[in-house]
C-alpha cells in the first residue's frame, strides 16, 4: 500500500507533534515529556492515577510505533521510518485504529475534561493540545471550532475520535480531521 501526497503531509504534521523536543526524531523521551507537560498543565501529581494511565498508554503507543517503524533499531524514528510504517500497514483499517486509539483518547479526556461533563470546552482543548502536542493556542482554537460541528461550544470524545479517524483515513482537505493538528504545510 502506498500513501497519498495528502496523507504524507498529514503524517509529517503528526510527526512534528510527536517530536516534542524538536530534535527531528521520535523517541521514547518525547512520549515521556509530553505526558509530564500535560500533568503539569492540569496540576496533577506524578502519582495521579489518570496521569499514570496516560503514561502507560503513551509508552505503549511508543513501543507499538517503535516495533513498527524503528527499522534500524536505534531507538529513534525519523520521518522516513514513520511514513514507511504507514505504507506497511501500521493503521490497517479504521476499526483497528479505533481499538488502539479509544483507550488513549479516554485517558486524555479523563484529564482534560476538568468539569467531568464528557466534553471539552475551548479552554480545556487548548490546554491538552498545547501540553501534549505543543499545538499553538491559535491552532487549537481553530481546531476546536472546526470539531464543534453543532456549534454548542463543546466537543465530545466521539467528535474527537471521528476527527482523528478522518485525519488518517479521509482524503478530503476540508474535512475536520484534516485540520486536526492545524494548517498543513505545502
Amino acid at each position: 500500500m502506498g500513501i497519498s501526497a495528502f496523507l504524507e503531509r498529514k503524517l509529517a504534521k503528526r510527526f512534528e507533534t510527536f517530536d516534542t523536543n524538536g530534535d527531528g526524531a521520535i523517541e521514547r523521551v518525547d512520549f515521556e515529556l509530553s505526558v509530564e507537560r500535560m500533568g503539569r498543565a492540569f496540576g496533577l501529581d506524578a502519582d495521579d492515577a489518570r496521569l499514570q494511565r496516560l503514561r502507560a498508554l503513551s509508552l505503549g503507543l511508543w513501543e507499538h510505533l517503535a516495533s513498527a517503524a524503528d527499522r534500524d533499531g536505534d531507538g529513534r524514528i525519523d520521518l522516513a521510518e514513520y511514513e514507511e510504517a504507514f505504507v506497511t500497514g501500521l493503521l490497517e483499517t479504521p476499526e483497528s485504529f479505533d481499538q488502539g486509539y479509544v483507550p488513549f483518547l479516554e485517558a486524555i479526556f479523563a484529564i482534560a475534561d476538568t468539569d467531568g461533563d464528557g466534553r471539552l470546552d475551548v479552554a480545556e482543548h487548548i490546554r491538552w493540545t498545547g501540553s501534549l502536542m505543543n499545538l499553538p493556542e491559535a491552532d487549537a482554537r481553530d481546531i476546536h471550532r472546526r470539531l464543534d460541528r453543532d456549534g454548542d461550544g463543546y466537543i465530545a470524545s466521539r467528535d474527537l475520535l471521528d476527527a482523528i479517524r478522518e485525519f488518517y483515513f479521509d482524503e478530503h482537505p476540508e474535512s475536520a480531521g484534516s485540520w486536526l493538528l492545524g494548517k498543513l504545510k505545502g
